[in-house]
């Protein structure tokens, strides 16, 4: 089963953590302040209450405990005194107590004892101004942790912005250099003048690019030089073959050593097709018109039909060479009859044989990979290579799929290989003009 995957980018993951740290540490901060404050105030709220208390109790004692009791508040005996407190009192010590109201207001308590074992105490509610204070300090600290919060997001935007614009440029270098321009450097690309792990991630690439066009050139290098070589002896074999007296021993030599001449063409061919030095030669041509006479040239037998006219600009040798391939190739592990449909600037060749092999359909054409399971096996991989590889040199686009998903009946699939002919064909260095957004789409098939 697939797991589900939440895509986001590194600018939002770095801010949604900033302003999560930030607002725990806000709130963690306020609480511990909320906390200290209400403490301090009724720390100072039972100092104050046990000073009007002493002071009621020297004046009740100056007039000689008479001339109507308590003053400022104070009562004698009071039956609604906390039981704590008046405990505490019993032990002949001066005592404060604080209880939560009924309303949620605290209410702060203070009592002495006096001879004859009575008690003076005073009883208030937490003062309004106290309170109002509280809620001061709490509207402080709520706007305070919000503007935290916004803040760091804001900051991790901007942090995870300039990361996230590296990361970009970095993947679309390393996209460029995949699509070989091996003369891109993703470490020019980021840029920048700060120097952090996407640098060194950008010099990793760089070096693993270097490391791979340096392998990839020394295994051409090898490639050509080999069929190079090969191709003065083969030729010269396949001269003497052609001494040879007739019968069925002569042509199976000549057959094979045409094949290894072949071969040895091919492997050229795909050498020069990865050196990147080939340049197309550009003809204006009617494209369904030159389809049709080529095709009526390689095989009668093969249907074409030309949907809508287009003229292109290409070259038509290199073109030729992609619909010989095509067709070969059809021929080869395909089944008849093969059909082939042009359509603006698009030409499609369709087999009904049992289809492309998933490799090839997820991988694309690979040489000396012919996909011996499931078509006929035989030949070297290299037609559908270098078709590709000319369909690059024109600017084009080669795609491959099979007419029937996996497990169809037999006979009602097919391979179909489409070229897209580009809309803007390449100047004569290989590159191509810049094209608006809109001009950059591609067809789907």
């Amino acid at each position: 089963m697939k797991r589900l995957a939440l895509r986001t980018g590194v600018r939002w993951k770095i801010s949604i953590a900033i302003a999560a740290v930030g607002a725990l540490i806000a709130v963690a901060l306020s609480l511990v302040v909320h906390n200290a404050a209400r403490v301090s105030m009724i720390e100072n709220a039972r100092e104050v209450q046990l000073e009007r208390l002493l002071g009621a109790q020297r004046f009740y004692e100056a007039t000689n405990m008479q001339k109507g009791g308590p003053k400022f508040g104070a009562k004698l005996n009071d039956p609604t005194m906390p039981q704590s407190l008046r405990d505490e009192v019993r032990k002949n010590r001066r005592a404060t107590h604080v209880e939560q109201g009924a309303d949620g207001v605290p209410e702060v308590w203070a009592a002495v004892p006096l001879p004859g074992g009575n008690v003076l105490s005073l009883h208030t509610r937490f003062a309004d101004r106290s309170a109002t204070i509280m809620d001061d300090l709490d509207r402080a600290l709520i706007i305070g942790s919000v503007s935290v919060v916004f803040g760091g997001c804001a900051l991790g935007v901007l942090i995870g912005g300039q990361l996230s614009r590296r990361l970009r440029k970095a993947a679309a270098a390393a996209g460029r250099v995949a699509q070989g321009q091996t003369d891109v450097r993703v470490r020019e690309a980021v840029g920048g003048v700060v120097r952090d792990e996407t640098d060194e991630l950008a010099r990793a690439v760089d070096a693993l690019t270097d490391a791979l066009n340096e392998r990839i050139e020394a295994e051409r290098r090898v490639t050509a030089d080999i069929a190079h070589e090969l191709r003065t002896p083969v030729t010269g074999l396949l001269t003497a073959a052609e001494l040879l007296p007739p019968g069925r021993p002569t042509e199976l030599v000549r057959d094979r050593a045409q094949a290894m001449r072949t071969l040895v063409e091919d492997v050229l061919e795909v050498a020069r097709l990865d050196s990147a030095s080939e340049r197309a030669e550009l003809q204006e041509l009617p494209l369904g018109e030159f389809v049709s006479r080529r095709i009526g040239l390689l095989n009668p037998d093969v249907t074409v039909r030309v949907i809508h006219e287009s003229w292109v600009s290409t070259d038509p040798r290199r073109l030729e060479r992609i619909l010989g391939n095509l067709l070969g190739n059809a021929a080869k592990h395909g089944s008849a009859p093969v059909e082939v449909s042009v359509e603006g600037r698009v030409v499609r060749v369709r087999d009904h044989g049992p289809g492309f092999p998933e490799e090839l359909l997820r991988d694309g054409p690979s040489r000396f990979r012919t996909g011996s399971v499931d078509r006929a096996g035989h030949g070297h991989g290299l037609g559908l290579t270098i078709a590709a590889g000319q369909a690059r040199v024109l600017g084009a686009r080669l795609t491959f799929r099979n007419a029937a998903p996996s497990g169809a009946a037999e006979g009602t699939g097919g391979a179909i290989a489409v070229l897209w002919l580009p809309e803007h064909a390449p100047t004569v260095t290989g590159s191509f003009p810049v094209l608006r957004m809109a001009d950059q789409r591609q067809p789907s098939d």
